[in-house]
């Protein structure tokens, strides 16, 4: 699909053409067909619209969103202590492991600072990748360009370097700017990695985004580069279960992301 788009000429479309696919565009275009077709289908009509009402409850639910990525997306688990342990003594015996951290947004100018900043999804991947670097001793690489939202924005793997630097005290080891999605971050950092004779990528993103990160960093790997998933992100909410299906931004977003990451493992972006 990025062929396609980049063929056509539309390649910066790929932001627009994902909103439109995801909650709630298609369905209050659902309820508009409804509303249409009360006039010469009153009961057709109203099913439709009633169906569409529901289905725009359930994707505000935080219930939904951790249904899906539990049985449709399955991300793999945290890292466990034993397997932190095991990491730190390959990095002990100079093994040519590294950690990839995959960008997750930017802002193109955050006011309170003056200066471009990453986006709370990006932090937090830095911040474990950092966190998970000093635990085992291991570099760490940052992987993020400028996205195809953005027009004109210093790229993210930058900005990230000087966060990481500055108010963490861990330079990054590497820094690949290049990238616009995920199918990228995975052909730009292995093409990065691989002449530096890394053999293994312990790769850090939020687990929702884990099992197309994995496959396209697999696939981009060719079987020279061994990928383990450092996922993050995983802790469950700990409010009232029936407010799991009370409507709420917070599962308006949850939702979002795990259709967004099957829209982009049909399309391969």
């Amino acid at each position: 699909m990025n062929d396609l788009l980049t063929l056509l000429g539309i390649e910066s479309w790929k932001p627009v053409l994902t909103t439109l696919l995801l909650p709630p565009a298609p369905l209050l275009l659902l309820t508009l067909i409804g509303a249409r077709l009360i006039l010469p289908r009153r009961g057709l009509g109203w099913f439709v619209i009633l169906m569409s009402a529901a289905l725009l409850w359930l994707s505000t639910c935080t219930g939904t969103g951790r249904w899906l990525s539990q049985f449709v997306l399955r991300p793999p688990a945290a890292l466990g202590t034993e397997r932190i342990q095991a990491l730190k003594a390959e990095a002990q015996a100079k093994r040519p492991v590294a950690i990839v951290v995959l960008g997750g947004g930017l802002e193109a100018l955050a006011p309170e600072y003056g200066v471009a900043n990453l986006r709370a999804p990006s932090l937090e991947r830095l911040r474990y990748g950092i966190w998970l670097g000093r635990e085992t001793g291991l570099p760490v690489a940052f992987s993020g360009g400028v996205g195809w939202a953005q027009l004109d924005a210093k790229p993210e793997a930058q900005i990230a370097a000087q966060i990481a630097a500055s108010e963490y005290g861990r330079p990054l080891k590497w820094v690949e700017d290049n990238s616009r999605d995920t199918h990228e971050n995975a052909a730009r950092t292995i093409a990065l990695l691989k002449p530096q004779g890394i053999r293994r990528i312990v790769l850090v993103t939020h687990g929702y985004h884990m099992p197309r990160a994995l496959r396209q960093f697999e696939r981009a790997a060719g079987g020279e580069i061994a990928i383990e998933a450092a996922p993050m992100g995983l802790a469950r909410r700990s409010d009232l279960p029936s407010l799991a299906w009370m409507p709420s931004t917070q599962g308006f977003e949850d939702t979002r992301n795990v259709l967004r990451e099957l829209l982009g493992g049909v399309v391969g972006a």
